[in-house]
């Protein structure tokens, strides 16, 4: 007998959005338990321990973001925002939070089936399953132990700097890193907000990594939040 599929709770008031989401996620192997507003979220969410929770932000009761502070206070379950705000403050707040990732409706199924897969292979490692000292991402390859990167089987020589930004978004690839972040991990908590910084040594990056670094592929923006190593 099979093992039972990943249960997702979908935290949504849109009847017709749950529908979706249903079509898209039962006939492939997910279980789904459902809430229409927070309370009833946070009831579920405490009630099955779900393996992922899919959230949109607009609730009747009260809104998303508090919502998902008071689940990162007893569930570690990575959280998929979906909302119809488009607004980087928005998608900023809800990240910072405790959100593991965000899409702006209306969205593709393939796209969410994506975002699902890297955050539950997320959840898996850091509930102890062992982490990949190597990241193969398309030609690049990170390797953590030797503090290397190699791109089509060439060494790329990085700065310190560059070396601790790349293994950042490594270490979370296919999720969405902040600005703030980003800051905190490599330059430390004094960094403060100076996302220029960021901003130069990450085009120094993709000068070396990215064909064209002026339409990357690899390393990718995600417009005044963060910056996203895509893992797809």
């Amino acid at each position: 007998m099979s093992a039972p599929g990943p249960l997702v709770l979908l935290v949504d008031d849109e009847p017709q959005m749950r529908r979706f989401l249903r079509a898209a996620l039962v006939p492939r192997g997910f279980r789904l338990a459902e809430a229409q507003n927070a309370r009833e979220g946070e009831i579920e969410a405490a009630s099955h321990n779900p393996d992922l929770v899919l959230l949109d932000l607009g609730l009747p009761d009260r809104d998303g973001i508090e919502l998902v502070r008071i689940l990162r206070g007893f569930t570690q379950a990575p959280i998929l925002v979906l909302s119809a705000r488009g607004r980087e403050a928005d998608k900023v707040e809800a990240l910072d939070a405790g959100a593991d990732d965000y899409l702006t409706k209306p969205f593709g199924v393939l796209e969410l089936l994506a975002r699902i897969r890297v955050a539950l292979r997320h959840a898996g490692r850091e509930k102890g399953e062992p982490a990949a000292p190597v990241l193969e991402v398309g030609a690049l390859r990170v390797d953590f132990a030797r503090r290397e990167a190699a791109l089509a089987g060439r060494e790329v020589r990085l700065t310190p700097i560059e070396w601790k930004l790349l293994a950042l978004l490594a270490k979370h690839a296919g999720k969405v890193v902040t600005h703030r972040h980003i800051l905190r991990e490599v330059w430390g908590p004094g960094a403060g907000h100076q996302t220029h910084t960021v901003r130069v040594h990450m085009a120094a990056l993709r000068r070396k990594l990215e064909p064209d670094p002026a339409r990357p592929r690899l390393l990718v923006t995600e417009p005044a939040v963060g910056y996203r190593l895509r893992d797809e």
